[in-house]
């Protein structure tokens, strides 16, 4: 395959990293596209480094700036942030031809409203609970190890669904359990309860995921947006599995000492996607009639850190 990851972000250089360790040289291809001339100059001089378990590996992939220069994909797998979708749609144009399969790696749901920008693409989801932390340009760590699920809204034609199963078997093979699925709508709404309950918490307290379970009153604030948004889920015909709370606190535990992706993007004085985690449901609570007061309540604190940033943002990747 020939695959072309799209923004050197926290995820999108963990799947660099571990992509180009099992990629097969001799028939496949990977690479990157930023929008960035001077980040990308310093990704193709320095390489990427991945870090787990106390190791360090470090690996090379190409970066390209200019989206012809990538070639026809076969895959264009869009790690960018919910908020930079557009831009980066409009500049992976030409890309988006029949037989590409564009996949979509984004937290929250807003992003299932960019369907009609995306050409003639061949248009999939996924949700990943692997734990990624940016700590410089093209340095990610591993975080956690989790679960990724990916699948089409709709049926799509044999050679969309042969291209997306190997897709996921290049995920496999890099380490990254990767499971294809028909129901990858409800499992972005399993994704988003967690989202819901954790990253605007931690930002709004500066804290890791697990002390959300002891700073006084931040368990029942998870626990009262989680249940706007199971409300919002079910009008809209969401097929709920388990205790979306109780799956909360255990990623908490399990998770105690990672810092969320939101906090780091507060850290780094970015912009957040709280528009497209509480954001997408205090919106679809209104659409709907429904009143979510929690989620409202952490959308305008988030809000409020982020209009407080008193200096430029730090350099990203």
């Amino acid at each position: 395959m020939h695959i072309l990851l799209v923004g050197p972000g926290a995820l999108g250089c963990l799947l660099a990293a571990v992509i180009s360790r099992t990629l097969d040289r001799t028939s496949d291809h990977l690479a990157i596209l930023d929008h960035s001339l001077e980040r990308a100059a310093l990704l193709n001089s320095q390489g990427f480094v991945y870090e787990a378990d106390g190791q360090q590996h470090r690996t090379s992939v190409p970066v390209i700036t200019d989206p012809a220069a990538s070639g026809a994909a076969d895959a264009l797998v869009l790690c960018v942030k919910s908020h930079d979708i557009a831009r980066s749609l409009r500049a992976c144009q030409p890309l988006l031809t029949e037989g590409t399969l564009l996949l979509f790696l984004q937290n929250g749901i807003a992003h299932l409203e960019d369907e009609q920008a995306t050409g003639r693409a061949a248009v999939a989801y996924g949700t990943t609970t692997e734990g990624a932390t940016l700590l410089g340009p093209g340095h990610v760590r591993h975080a956690g190890h989790g679960v990724t699920h990916l699948g089409f809204r709709a049926p799509n034609p044999d050679a969309s669904l042969n291209r997306l199963g190997l897709l996921a078997d290049i995920f496999r093979r890099a380490g990254l359990p990767t499971i294809t699925t028909e129901r990858i709508i409800d499992r972005l709404w399993a994704k988003l309860f967690i989202n819901v309950g954790i990253n605007a918490l931690t930002a709004i307290h500066d804290c890791p995921n697990g002390d959300l379970l002891t700073l006084p009153g931040a368990r029942e604030r998870m626990r009262t947006a989680i249940a706007e948004a199971e409300m919002v889920a079910r009008m809209q015909g969401i097929r709920i599995d388990g205790d979306p709370f109780a799956a909360t606190e255990e990623v908490c535990r399990k998770t105690a000492g990672n810092i969320s992706s939101m906090l780091q993007d507060i850290r780094r004085r970015r912009r957040t996607e709280i528009d497209a985690i509480n954001g997408a449901v205090a919106k679809a609570g209104r659409v709907l009639g429904l009143e979510t007061p929690e989620n409202e309540r952490l959308l305008r604190q988030v809000r409020e850190i982020e209009s407080g940033y008193t200096t430029t943002p730090l350099l990203d990747c």
